[in-house]
Order: structure tokens, then C-alpha cells, then sequence
């Protein structure tokens, strides 16, 4: 077996994850650019439409670190298939269907037209295009704050959860795990709550969305498991692998959700929404695979605790957007400082190991 030091020499140096997305940053910036100096005209609107870009993938990043981590918690288990169908299709998948496709979608039904329509509006119309995706938030934040809940939820009531970072609330948990429903109870009660304070036309349909987003977990969930089941007594790389990347898949739609929508606050445009969407998601998904590469979750006891509370909070706020407005830095400064204090308990776990094996 090899040892510590030449496993790491194996490693990729930290920079040549990033060499494609810095690439691509840089072409994405240029047509962001260009595309700005074309519609407002001269450097002024090129300048604009840079920073735009630049701004919101910063965004993107913020508000997905944590999903980073939950997608490398899930990758390192797939298999090596999977695994590069997850950084390639994935992909794909994350830049053109999430930042492209839904955004189209969700115009489509709000405004009741064909998605030829929805594009017309999209590009002649941009205001417009903004004003109907700010209409369809209600829906979104309900149905993506009750998918990534009940994500969080199930990895606090779990059973067979061994490490604890906060001792006196998770140990609790981890005993009331046997309770069967408990987590999916204790969504539905906050949802409840939060119907209660909104205007009848409004609670119906939070109410509605919501019990799709935990329709969705629960169908994703016992699709993967039943394709697992499936893997272990045929192809795990087109069974199991299957299961683990659409439960991925599903994740990464339900964090763009928020970023989707925070976008039309600094533009209307959606080819500078793509595009500074797009490179966010591209340093996301290699900060994945450098996660998975170099073992982080295990070198920091606490990262993907950190990570699973800020999906809660991410839950919390989207759910709490339905009455409020919450500025998208907040969401993103509060998910930066959960995985940022967990590391440092991480690395203080750590120093008490090495000074109690002296």
C-alpha cells in the first residue's frame, strides 16, 4: 500500500483543478464583455456587463461551497464511471439546464406561453422576463427550502452518525432517528408555519410547492435506493452510480434555485446570468473533485457538519423569503461562516489529537 507521502505526490497541485474553470472565466468575461459593449454600447457598457459577470459568479460560489461538499460526501462513494459522467454530464447539466433552460422554463408556465415565447421575451423584453421570475419565487423558494430541509434533516437523524460536532443537539438527534417520519413531520410543521403568515392566495400555492419539494426528496431518495439495491446484484456503474448521480442532479437544481433568482437583482439579461452562473458552477464542480482527490472530509472532522448546517440555514432563508427579503450576500456570508467555523474545529480537534498521541 502506498504511503501517505507518495499518495500525495500523486496529487494534483490545488491550481490544476482550477486551470479549465480559470480558462473558461476568462472566455466567459470576454464574451460578457463584448456582449455588454453590443447592447449598451462603447467600453462603459462592456465594463458594466464584466463586473456583472464577475459579481455573480463570485455569488454562485459563495452560495454553493456547501454544496460542494455534500456533492464530494456523495462522489467519493460513486463509482469511477459515475464519477466523470457526474464532472462532464454534470456539468453540462448544472450551466446550460439550470442557468439556461429552467429560467426559460419557469417563464413558460408563469406567463402561460410556449418557451419559444418565453425566449422572445427573454431577449426582447428583459424587464419583463425579470418581473415574471420574481412572480414565480414564491413557488421556488417553497419547493427548494423543503427539498434541501429535508437533505440537511436526514443527515442529523441519522442512526448510525458516529461523529458530532455540536454534542448536545446532534447526539439528541441521532437518538430520535428511530422515530420513523420524525424529520419529514418537523418539515411539514415549519412549512405550516410559514403558510399561516401569508395571504390566502398566496399560502396555496407555498403550501402546494412545498409538498412537491418533499414528494421530489422522497422519490429521489427511494430511486436511489432502489437502484443501489439493483447495483449490488448487477452493474453498480449503471445502477448505483445511476442513483447517486440524480440524487446529485436534483441537489445542484435545488441550490441554484436561490442564485437563479438573485441573479435578475443585479440583471435582466440572461445570457450575463448564464454566463456568470455558469462560472461560478464550474469552480463548484472542481472544488468537488478536489475535495474528493485530496480526502478533505476526512482531514477535517467537522467540514461536512458545517456544510449540512448551512444547508438548513439555506432552507431557513428561502423558506423566510416567501414574507422577507433577504439580501443574497447574507445567504451567502451565512452559509462562508458555518463551513468557516467548522474548519476551525476541525483544525483544533486535530491539534488536541497530535498533543494527547505526545
Amino acid at each position: 500500500m502506498p504511503s501517505e507521502s507518495q499518495r500525495s505526490k500523486r496529487l494534483k497541485p490545488v491550481s490544476k483543478h482550477f486551470t479549465w474553470p480559470i480558462i473558461l472565466t476568462g472566455v466567459g468575461l470576454v464574451i460578457a464583455a463584448g456582449f455588454g459593449a453590443t447592447t449598451l454600447g462603447g467600453v462603459e457598457g462592456a465594463l458594466s456587463f464584466f463586473l456583472i459577470a464577475l459579481v455573480l459568479a463570485v455569488l454562485e460560489i459563495s452560495l454553493s461551497f456547501d454544496n460542494a461538499i455534500v456533492n464530494a460526501n456523495k462522489l467519493k462513494d460513486m463509482s469511477p464511471v459515475w464519477q466523470k459522467r457526474f464532472l462532464t454530464w454534470g456539468i453540462v447539466i448544472a450551466v446550460f439546464g439550470m442557468r439556461i433552460v429552467f429560467p426559460i422554463m419557469i417563464v413558460s408556465i408563469a406567463a402561460e406561453v410556449g418557451p419559444w415565447a418565453a425566449v422572445h421575451i427573454a431577449f426582447a423584453d428583459p424587464r419583463a422576463y425579470a418581473h415574471l421570475m420574481e412572480d414565480s419565487h414564491l413557488p421556488i423558494a417553497a419547493f427548494g427550502g423543503t427539498f434541501l430541509m429535508m437533505v440537511a434533516l436526514t443527515f442529523f437523524f441519522d442512526q448510525d452518525k458516529e461523529v458530532h460536532w455540536i454534542d448536545v443537539l446532534e447526539c439528541r438527534l441521532r437518538r430520535l432517528a428511530s422515530l420513523r417520519g420524525l424529520e419529514i413531520a418537523f418539515v411539514l410543521t415549519v412549512v405550516m408555519g410559514f403558510t399561516a403568515f401569508l395571504p390566502d392566495h398566496q399560502a396555496t400555492t407555498f403550501l402546494f410547492s412545498a409538498i412537491w419539494g418533499l414528494i421530489t426528496f422522497l422519490a429521489v431518495e427511494l430511486l436511489g435506493k432502489a437502484l443501489d439495491f439493483a447495483g449490488r446484484s448487477s452493474d453498480l456503474a449503471r445502477s448505483g452510480g445511476l442513483g447517486a448521480f440524480l440524487y446529485l442532479e436534483v441537489l445542484d437544481a435545488s441550490f441554484s434555485f436561490d442564485g437563479v433568482i438573485g441573479a435578475f437583482a443585479l440583471t435582466q439579461h440572461l445570457v450575463l446570468i448564464a454566463i456568470g452562473l455558469g462560472i461560478g458552477a464550474l469552480y463548484v464542480r472542481a472544488m468537488t473533485i478536489m475535495l474528493v482527490e485530496r480526502k478533505t472530509l476526512t482531514q477535517f472532522r467537522y467540514l461536512e457538519h458545517g456544510a449540512f448546517y448551512s444547508i438548513l440555514a439555506l432552507s431557513i432563508i428561502m423558506f423566510a423569503q416567501s414574507l422577507v427579503h433577504i439580501p443574497e450576500m447574507f445567504t451567502g456570508l451565512i452559509g462562508a461562516g458555518l463551513i468557516g467555523v467548522s474548519v476551525w474545529s476541525s483544525v483544533r480537534y486535530n491539534r488536541r489529537m497530535l498533543d494527547a498521541a505526545e
